[in-house]
């Protein structure tokens, strides 16, 4: 049997299907499964073993983008799968599901393209505090798969031992060994509804540095906010004596299989409901989340209760979740509101629980 799974775009909604190749290669044992993915999200699934094949497809706008899809859809039709589960539901998505020419294509009751599948399960418009993975879930019930529980199938993502070791040797040569305890603050300032100030999170960066003077500090971002991070590795520095200003740690950039490997090795996760966060989740490290738009019940971290996991948000606000397309009081106050002492709190708990 030859399935195929169709997740574009977003990275955590990649994360959150993860779960899904570990249940149906366990329903389908002798199954081949491939993945098809959009070139940044293409990291998570590449060396995930439960998968025979990635297929990358790179975005492309107008007619060049319509032919090349056409091309892949042939690509596709070529393979002859037996079934193909569209977890997206976009107009992209949905056309190379239907391209494919599966005899069975599961999706979701979407108007105007819901004829492209065979096999066709409600999705509810509205924003439902009920998590991303039960909600993608959703098509495989349609399979016959029993509902998700995180201790069984958690989100994963399995990276090369290549980057390990070459990680390590990064570390290294920044001072920091085996005895340091290593904090990863992620700054995301790109997006407003996700844009917690820098003030703050230097703030935070600058008092887990003086929690121990084992503990690293580094600082990660995406490559579009690599200014905001530097902005916050300076400010934490001023902030603290000169002996302890060397904590706070300016690395670079990290890749996505990066970062993944970063997150093992360190004693706490701290940054907002984001695409790295949901790829620190794929580990054990403890986190702390900084929730705004979004709520935790659909998107906290999908593993077992036994990696401790704390949810910061502003509770009451009426506008909150929302689908971040225009901030209705218009000061970002559902992430702008958390204070970096509430942050501080948890992640000084969390540290001394991960000794």
């Amino acid at each position: 049997m030859k399935i195929l799974l169709v997740r574009l775009r977003q990275i955590g909604d990649v994360v959150f299907t993860t779960p899904a190749i570990a249940a149906l290669k366990s329903q389908f044992p002798g199954a081949r499964l491939t993945y098809l993915v959009e070139p940044a999200a293409a990291p998570v699934v590449s060396s995930n073993p439960d998968l025979a094949d990635v297929i990358v497809a790179p975005r492309r706008s107008g007619v060049r983008g319509f032919l090349a899809d056409l091309g892949l859809g042939r690509r596709l039709r070529r393979q002859r799968f037996d079934l193909v589960v569209d977890f997206h539901g976009g107009p992209r998505a949905s056309l190379l599901t239907w391209l494919s020419r599966a005899p069975r294509r599961v999706g979701y009751e979407i108007a105007g393209r819901a004829w492209m599948y065979t096999d066709r399960v409600a999705r509810p418009r509205e924003l439902r505090a009920r998590h991303s993975v039960e909600n993608q879930w959703d098509l495989l019930t349609a399979l016959g798969v029993a509902p998700p529980r995180p201790e069984e199938y958690p989100v994963t993502m399995p990276v090369s031992s290549d980057v390990d070791t070459s990680l390590r040797q990064r570390l290294e040569a920044q001072g920091v060994g085996p005895a340091c305890r290593i904090v990863v603050v992620h700054v995301s300032a790109g997006n407003p509804f996700r844009r917690w100030p820098i003030e703050s999170f230097a703030e935070v960066a600058a008092a887990l540095a003086e929690v121990d003077p084992a503990v690293r500090v580094i600082v990660t971002s995406g490559p579009s906010d690599a200014d905001a991070a530097a902005r916050v590795i300076a400010t934490a520095r001023e902030k603290l004596k000169a002996g302890a200003r060397a904590r706070v740690l300016d690395c670079g950039e990290f890749s996505l299989a990066e970062l993944r490997v970063l997150v093992e090795f360190a004693a706490l996760y701290v940054g907002g409901d984001s695409g790295p966060m949901h790829i620190a989740s794929t580990s054990r490290v403890p986190m702390v989340s900084l929730y705004g738009p979004t709520l935790p019940a659909r998107s906290r971290p999908w593993r077992a209760a036994a990696f401790p996991a704390v949810a910061v948000e502003v509770a009451g606000l009426p506008c909150r979740p929302c689908d971040q397309r225009v901030c209705e009081p218009g000061d970002f106050r559902c992430l702008a509101r958390i204070t970096p002492g509430q942050v501080i709190d948890a992640a000084t708990r969390l540290l001394a629980g991960n000794g």
